[in-house]
């Protein structure tokens, strides 16, 4: 591979960014013990307030891995994690990969359905899992043979119990205290996995070249499918981050885990980057501002990365309260459209730039950004990282690519580009294709130097009169009305063909729907065939846990209504 100065955007990088990263040749077990020796006493994770070292998180992986080994957890195996963000987490991740075997996370949140049809495709016979779960694991068809279920209390985590009430809402956790302290009945305690002695270690460690972990996609496009993510991967996403984010110190950097561990941005800019950076992992099982700004008083965040309601709901609060963030230095927004507005409030406030960048499960996740620098451009998601190609091709043929400025397909090619998907050669040979090229399914376009703008997901798209609708666009432009909170965009198949264009829309309070005016709103800004022709209105629009609007479920709800 070669990212050389052939490429157009390596001249835009910040000084000091390197084209191309010097390609891994150990696992993340190895990087991980590295930190741990080099880092010692140096705090590793906080959590409400309690600290533990590298030496303590060490040591835990090491009995946490001997016990699961004890449960006859061997290399290869898959190992089902189903927590939110908490030391138990970071302990468990790591314990599995010791062993060789696979990490395979799980959103807590998920029901008995959602979990179930993953297990039927990866098989794992392990869980290590929160209270709260083993509710939707014990409804599990017998046909799903799980062997061992290891429960985790955060609550013993926790300085002290007192700290629940104070400091977590439990509201806000979408749990009873009885499910936050509850002994889950048929499981086994996690404080009894760590009653093992260490690991000898002469056990074997995994390869680089090893699957770490199955990673499944949100689905946008149909039913999830695994990500497999070597160790190459992982690592490989780690050090281009470490590159990009340039002058980044060993042991100085604060990270805010706030994003869900469980996702692939998480995953990457926590458990691999962050420990690879031998920095303070500061976790919060949820995003909840005053939460945030009290640990900023203690420990104030220089790595701040999240989706722009939250840095948004961040900023104001700050500005409410009187607390600074003018530590924050590095921060990338991610998985939506970064609105110029947050990143004037956000950079009024913080001590760094807010930039946006681009990935996906599939590259493990980052595979673009914008440069920490004032070649930055807002309203793109940057140019490739180190050691990462793209190009832009006909979204009817990817072996043919589009001039310069014309919009297409994104397509990558990197070392973060993963292996393909578990147990399903079919999509597999769909987005992988010949040479290592990955298809992301985004319709983008690229200017002279590089920088990438998304138009929209190709299998989005809507056809209404022979022309192709961007649904972000006419959702963009929906946004801009003063009444209007959010927004989602969809087609409705009509039966003389085509689609069309439906609006759901989130107001805000006290505000009424008039679907006359917000179309002559549209009319300003788009052209006449890319008006919604029905407009309706929603409350509680369904969005991810990193704040995505799910403009499929948005459909699935509205479409029978009309």
């Amino acid at each position: 591979m070669a990212n050389t100065e052939q490429q157009p955007w390596i001249k835009n990088y910040q000084p000091g960014v390197p084209a191309e990263i010097e390609l891994p040749s150990e696992s993340l077990v190895q990087m991980f013990e590295r930190s741990v020796t080099e880092a010692g006493d140096h705090p590793a994770l906080e959590f409400f307030g309690r600290r533990t070292t590298y030496a303590e998180l060490g040591e835990q992986v090491d009995r946490a891995a001997e016990g699961l080994r004890h449960l006859g957890v061997q290399a290869g195996d898959r190992v089902a994690l189903i927590l939110p963000n908490c030391p138990q987490h970071v302990v468990a991740f790591y314990a599995v990969l010791r062993l060789g075997a696979v990490v395979v996370e799980h959103n807590p949140l998920y029901t008995t359905r959602e979990l179930r049809h993953q297990f039927e495709d990866h098989q794992a016979r392990v869980i290590i899992a929160w209270d709260k779960t083993a509710e939707a694991i014990r409804e599990f068809p017998a046909d799903i043979e799980i062997d061992h279920v290891i429960s985790v209390n955060l609550l013993e985590a926790f300085p002290a119990v007192k700290r629940l009430a104070l400091n977590l809402p439990v509201k806000n956790l979408r749990a009873s205290k009885a499910a936050l302290t509850g002994k889950a009945p048929g499981t086994i305690p996690w404080k009894q996995l760590l009653t093992h002695a260490p690991i000898d270690p002469e056990h074997p460690r995994p390869g680089v070249d090893d699957l770490a972990a199955i990673q499944y996609t949100s689905g946008t496009t149909g039913r999830p499918k695994g990500a497999m993510l070597t160790h190459f991967n992982l690592y490989s996403n780690a050090l281009q981050g470490e590159a990009w984010m340039h002058g980044a110190q060993y042991r100085k950097e604060v990270f805010y885990a706030i994003l869900p561990m469980f996702h692939a941005f998480g995953m990457t800019l926590y458990l691999t980057f962050g420990i690879r950076k031998q920095g303070l992992l500061v976790l919060f099982p949820k995003f909840e501002p005053g939460l945030i700004l009290d640990a900023m008083k203690k420990s104030p965040a220089t790595v701040y990365c999240a989706v722009p309601p939250i840095y948004e709901r961040t900023a104001l609060a700050a500005k409410e309260k009187g607390v600074s963030l003018r530590s924050c230095t590095y921060c990338i927004s991610g998985a939506m459209n970064l609105p110029d507005h947050v990143v004037e409030l956000w950079e009024s406030v913080s001590g760094g730039r807010l930039v946006e960048g681009y990935g996906m499960t599939e590259s493990s996740p980052v595979a673009l950004g914008n440069p920490f620098h004032d070649t930055r451009r807002t309203g793109t998601i940057g140019v490739p990282f180190p050691s990462t190609l793209m190009k832009v091709v006909d979204l009817d043929d990817p072996t043919l690519e589009v001039a310069e400025g014309e919009p297409g397909e994104l397509l990558l090619k990197g070392p973060q580009v993963f292996q393909g998907y578990w147990n399903n050669p079919e999509e597999t040979a769909k987005t992988l294709l010949p040479g290592g090229w990955l298809r992301t399914g985004d319709v983008v376009t690229v200017d002279v130097d590089g920088f990438t703008t998304i138009v929209d997901r190709a299998k989005e798209l809507i056809i209404t009169g022979g022309f192709n609708v961007s649904p972000t666009e006419v959702e963009t432009a929906l946004r801009l009305h003063p009444s209007v909170v959010d927004a989602a965009v969809f087609g409705k198949p009509l039966e003389r063909g085509g689609e069309m264009i439906v609006a759901a829309i989130e107001l805000k309070p006290g505000a009424a729907l008039n679907e006359q005016e917000l179309r002559e709103h549209c009319r300003e800004h788009l052209a006449a065939y890319k008006i919604p022709r029905r407009i309706v209105q929603i409350e509680n629009t369904p969005r991810s846990l990193l704040g995505k609007i799910l403009r499929k479920q948005v459909r699935e709800q509205v479409l029978p209504t009309l």
